[in-house]
């Protein structure tokens, strides 16, 4: 049995979903289970070898769907600048612009010059050919060429109108033509005209069998293809959001979130679904029940897993910590302003924010504005691992959250928790009074009363006398989360669907 995981991307300030990934690869790993992540996006400013191993994938268990018809593997980049240099021809100077910047080569009797990227430790990731002024080739590396663009000038610009996909020995596997959203595959025995088409290529080249099962974390260009050329394999599906919108939905219809809504359409034909909560099971099952007039099968099973909690014997007087990608949906400048606020009444009050994202710029301005620099900080992308246990509580400001890593992670450091009382994942982890505050939300609320909240809790948490209290609480929630208990989440599961496989 080999268990399929299909994303689109993965990036440095990567989303809940790879992180769900690399959990579940994680526990797949311990509990000897074969699995493939699959991803299907373009990485052309990064090797993708570079981002799935600094989130915990080995460079076996990864597939990319570019790669999947040449013989190359993921793998990390080994191309060292003197390898390329020998393949140049006459003679050069070479410019460097500094740390992060390409290093210029300059071909004086030719009128042209490459750009060359060098990252991972003095590695080559890509090579770009100007001529004339002009934008002309871009190759990309990893343990050798991996792909090739072509550009043409077009108003003014270099538009892309050709990839060369190659093999290890420098052979084409096969060409992508561009004409702006149109896109053509051309292999030596197959021609596609779709990017849908093409994934499904892949996925019917898989050969998958009744003993496989496919597990889709996003179905965007993906779900057709994936229904058409599964074989025999089971189908599961991950709800990694909420599933709906309550607003627009009545007694008659339902809106559900557009992420979900082809799944949903085609749930006869899905195995299983998976939430992160129980809650949010129950309300799916009510749903379809009303809606659909049928409940297909839905389990809860968290995207994350605690290895073990974390103890600690010191944590920071009055310290705040959040944890997200820095992106306008989380709401952190409410937490900036509401820290601000707090630290008017407690001095000693801190507010580290880690993550990285869209919103960091207008972060920093915002807590520039507030002379807050000397106690509210941006702490960029880290392992959180055995960071947790320096601080008192976790605060978050997001207002929907399918499961809540962070908030995960954080109780199992034994953190007190404050947040908004919202689906999913706060009312899972944070239980008011207990080991935290819940603080009632509704959409009328303004935003400043939702800041002026925040900032009440805080200053109850740095002033009352609960902490450890909470810490124990945290604990206990936590331990619903352990690994060991998740892997029987996961083989209960999969046991059922074989036992269902042997029945048929």
């Amino acid at each position: 049995m080999t268990i399929y995981n299909i994303n689109r991307g993965i990036g440095w300030a990567s989303s809940g979903v790879e992180y769900a990934q690399s959990y579940r690869a994680k526990i797949f790993r311990d509990m000897g289970i074969h699995a493939k992540f699959i991803f299907t996006d373009m990485f052309q400013n990064d090797n993708l070898e570079a981002l799935t191993s600094a989130m915990g994938f080995t460079d076996e268990e990864v597939v990319w769907l570019y790669q999947f018809f040449t013989d190359y593997g993921v793998c990390p980049c080994s191309v060292r600048p003197e390898e390329i240099e020998g393949m140049f021809s006459g003679s050069w100077n070479i410019e460097e612009q500094g740390e992060g910047l390409p290093r210029i080569y300059q071909f004086a009797e030719e009128n042209a010059y490459v750009r060359m990227y060098i990252k991972y430790g003095g590695f080559v990731q890509k090579t770009e050919t100007v001529i004339r002024g002009r934008l002309v080739r871009t190759d990309y590396y990893s343990s050798g060429r991996i792909f090739s663009e072509y550009y043409a000038p077009k108003d003014g610009r270099a538009k892309l109108y050709l990839r060369r996909f190659y093999n290890r020995d420098g052979s084409e596997a096969y060409i992508q033509l561009i004409d702006g959203d149109k896109k053509i595959y051309r292999m030596k025995d197959a021609e596609f005209f779709s990017k849908e088409e093409f994934i499904g290529y892949m996925l019917h080249e898989l050969h998958m069998t009744s003993e496989d099962i496919v597990i889709m974390d996003r179905s965007t260009e993906i779900g057709q293809g994936l229904l058409m050329n599964r074989g025999g394999a089971k189908l599961g599906i991950v709800i990694h959001a909420d599933h709906w919108n309550e607003n627009l939905s009545d007694e008659q219809h339902i809106l559900w979130n557009n992420y979900y809504e082809y799944d949903f359409a085609h749930a006869r034909e899905v195995s299983f679904f998976i939430t992160s909560t129980k809650r949010q099971q129950e309300v799916m099952e009510r749903q379809f029940r009303r809606y659909r007039g049928f409940v297909p099968r839905i389990v809860t099973i968290p995207v994350g897993a605690l290895p073990e909690l974390r103890y600690s014997d010191s944590r920071r007087r009055h310290s705040f910590i959040t944890a997200s990608r820095l992106a306008e949906e989380k709401h952190i400048d409410w937490l900036v302003r509401a820290a601000a606020l707090a630290h008017g009444k407690v001095q000693d009050l801190t507010l580290d924010i880690y993550g990285k994202g869209g919103e960091e710029d207008k972060l920093t301005q915002l807590i520039r504005d507030l002379n807050a620099e000397d106690f509210i900080h941006l702490c960029g992308h880290q392992d959180l691992e055995d960071i947790y246990c320096r601080y008192e509580t976790y605060a978050a400001a997001s207002t929907s959250e399918g499961f809540g890593l962070t908030l995960m992670e954080a109780v199992g450091s034994g953190l007190a928790m404050i947040g908004f009382d919202v689906p999913y994942g706060n009312v899972t982890f944070i239980e008011d009074g207990k080991n935290g505050y819940l603080i009632p939300y509704s959409r009328e609320q303004r935003i400043q009363e939702r800041i002026d909240a925040l900032a009440d809790r805080m200053m109850r948490v740095c002033n009352g006398d609960e902490a450890e209290r909470f810490a124990e609480e945290s604990y206990r929630i936590a331990g619903r989360y352990l690994q060991t208990r998740i892997e029987g989440d996961w083989a209960d599961l999969l046991g059922e669907e074989c036992d269902d496989t042997a029945d048929r």
